[in-house]
């Protein structure tokens, strides 16, 4: 029999923490977290975690997993993930599978085979001082010449992907392309039932602005301020992430506040469009649009019937 899960997904600003948190409280179940940002300790005001108190009506996984300097790859999440999911399983209770990080995602429900090739800290680091003085772009461009593959399945803005693309190459001298062994079919490892979360886009972009501005109020420049005050580089993979990158721009005085805000803003929304559209790929996932009054007796609806559906086991 394999294991049930249940994966609530969408973009960024879509309530998916608040609905995966009522459905675990419900149909008895823990949170594993799939979102590529929570997994670092000290980073808790631009990642949106879920807060000590809603962890404690609610186990949760993978969230303040390694340091920010420290690296985790998508193979790291799937061997944790797998784990957890198990160890859930044999406690009886349900998976909720909940984040925006594509790949992740997508470690779990389609048969992917990452390259297992181990973290070069040096040559990362090398890297990442070059993206900090020459800019993402450059290193863009320079994976387009060693790895064309990789580099058109990678969006220019996201350094931390091409930084691991490059990586690979410079470690084992062969294109990441060749090691990734992607197959576009279903897993066989679990059954799944996957939640997208969606709304109109003027909509989505209100939530996102607001989501920014409550993050301001609640510190989330000071908390970058202290990050780069314990020595971490505004150039680590962690502080790329949404929030960190546009505050340490503050905090390093390359633009005033306000800037700092709008960029983030601006980011932001460009982001959930991008998981949006990387979402849409999945012809299984039931999408629940968040101004539906019921959204979540939808959801529940959903959740029930796929842990008694007998059809897959």
């Amino acid at each position: 029999m394999k294991p049930k899960i249940v994966i609530i997904t969408g973009p960024t600003a879509s309530g998916k923490t608040e609905l995966s948190l009522n459905l675990a409280r419900w149909e008895e179940g823990e949170i594993i977290s799939a979102d590529s940002m929570q997994i670092y300790r000290k980073m808790n005001i631009g990642t949106a975690k879920a807060s000590p108190e809603q962890r404690q009506k609610v186990p949760h996984h993978l969230i303040d997993v390694v340091e920010p300097d420290e690296p985790f790859t998508v193979a790291d999440f799937k061997k944790e993930a797998d784990a957890a999911i198990l160890s859930i399983v044999r406690r009886g209770k349900t998976p909720y599978i909940v984040g925006g990080t594509g790949l992740y995602i997508n470690s779990l429900v389609t048969d992917w085979q990452y390259s297992h090739t181990p973290p070069n800290v040096k040559v990362r680091r090398r890297l990442e001082e070059e993206a900090e003085k020459k800019g993402g772009q450059a290193l863009f461009d320079l994976l387009l010449e060693v790895d064309e593959v990789s580099a058109r399945k990678t969006h220019p803005n996201n350094v931390k992907r091409v930084i691991r693309a490059l990586e690979v190459y410079y470690t084992t001298g062969r294109k990441k392309s060749d090691l990734d062994q992607a197959s576009s079919g279903f897993s066989e490892q679990y059954d799944v039932a996957m939640i997208g979360l969606t709304t109109d886009r003027s909509l989505l972009y209100e939530r996102i602005e607001k989501r920014v501005d409550q993050m301001m109020e609640e510190g989330l420049y000071r908390e970058v301020e202290q990050l780069i005050q314990q020595g971490f580089s505004p150039s680590l993979t962690s502080m790329q992430g949404l929030g960190y990158k546009e505050m340490a721009g503050v905090v390093n005085r390359e633009y005033p506040l306000e800037e700092g805000v709008r960029l983030l803003k601006r980011n932001t929304r460009r982001f959930a469009k991008r998981q949006l559209t990387w979402f849409r790929r999945y012809d299984f996932i039931q999408w629940i649009d968040i101004t539906e009054g019921d959204k979540e007796k939808r959801a529940r609806e959903i959740v029930k019937k796929h842990l008694k559906d007998e059809s897959n086991e």
